[in-house]
């Protein structure tokens, strides 16, 4: 099967997917959603009969007045639709990414869904991206390390090291993290949120600084996990015969690991790098609640305690749409670094 076809049925099951998705979400969350809709419905009527009243243009009989508009905007709404047509059209707005807006400001004055999470996405990218871009890459390099060296004191330290930091919860070490080097020591700011006043070279200065406890943290709960795994997968992919073939040609040692080991051991590692960064997307509620970083997880937190349902549809679809790209980015990745995924693809044809 050529690399077309396998990519197009790749995108047409992750389409479905989505869908069902979307429509799950939307059964779960429409009635709730109904509610809130009832509520702003009695409130705009109210307002607009209170704005007539001001204007000495009050209707004789306000309730059957008030009960019209009601109707209107019930129709408008498809409020008197039945059930499984209101879902649809839930779904329906979901997928075209018409989320709405939310009843109270996000960010100051930000209501409308869309432009609260395009702030909030790229907040989450610079910090949760950028140090899961930094524990990829010291996970490899030391896992690698200690593959080559197994049962040696690195080896030994570093499975000891793994261990205690991914059993660390990361809230309690940012916790610590402002404790020391915020309040008792004073070299880092205690608040992530950049100073609004700062402009130019100034800001970016004044970002980074704020960013350095976060991704510190991040990055010291992380890396030793991802160390963990690259290893065992190495130490795995050593022992094959082919590496030893090439060892007894005498092909230099770095060759050997990163020519051929680290190739063969490529599609497990392409697959935790791909939803690590796609996971990082997310954010993290506690810890971004604690440094007070204004990301995907903080958004998340408020759209749950306020009971934003608009807010809530539009991250969860948001998050359905990146981790389905990853399997799709994964898939593609998969047929380049290995041609029999493709075959035993077309085989299931």
């Amino acid at each position: 099967m050529g690399l077309g076809k396998y990519l197009l049925i790749r995108a047409i099951n992750a389409l479905i997917v989505l869908s069902i998705v979307v429509l799950v979400v939307s059964a779960l969350f429409v009635k709730v959603a109904e509610k809130e809709l009832e509520s702003r419905i009695q409130e705009i009527v109210n307002a607009e009969y209170q704005s007539l009243v001001q204007q000495n243009r009050a209707p004789s009989d306000p309730e059957a007045w008030k009960m019209e508009r009601i109707k209107y905007y019930r129709h408008l709404y498809k409020l008197d639709q039945p059930y499984h047509i209101r879902v649809l059209y839930y779904a329906k707005r979901t997928i075209t990414l018409d989320f709405g807006n939310t009843r109270i400001p996000i960010f100051g004055t930000e209501r409308n869904v869309k432009a609260i999470i395009s702030l909030a996405l790229p907040r989450t990218i610079l910090l949760f991206t950028t140090a899961q871009i930094i524990v990829i890459i010291l996970g490899l390099l030391l896992g690698v390390k200690a593959a080559q060296k197994v049962g040696s004191l690195f080896d030994r330290a570093l499975s000891v090291l793994a261990l205690v930091t991914t059993s660390i919860p990361m809230w309690w070490f940012g916790m610590i993290m402002l404790l020391i080097f915020a309040f008792k020591l004073g070299w880092f700011p205690s608040n992530s949120m950049p100073n609004p006043n700062l402009t130019g070279l100034d800001h970016v200065l004044d970002v980074a600084r704020r960013l350095v406890l976060p991704i510190t943290t991040i990055v010291f709960v992380l890396f030793g996990g991802w160390a963990w795994v690259t290893r065992n997968i190495m130490i795995s992919t050593l022992q094959e015969d082919f590496i030893m073939v090439a060892r007894a040609k005498g092909v230099p040692e770095r060759k050997v690991i990163y020519g051929h080991g680290l190739r063969a051991a490529a599609p497990p590692i392409v697959t935790m790098t791909i939803f690590s960064l796609l996971g990082s997307l997310g954010g993290a509620i506690i810890t971004e609640s604690v440094f007070n970083w204004p990301g995907m997880g903080r958004v998340y937190w408020i759209a749950i305690e306020t009971q934003e349902i608009n807010l809530v549809m539009g991250l969860t679809f948001i998050s359905v749409v990146l981790y389905l790209a990853g399997v799709i980015i994964a898939d593609i990745s998969y047929g380049f670094l290995d041609p029999r995924v493709r075959v035993g693809a077309s085989a299931k044809m």
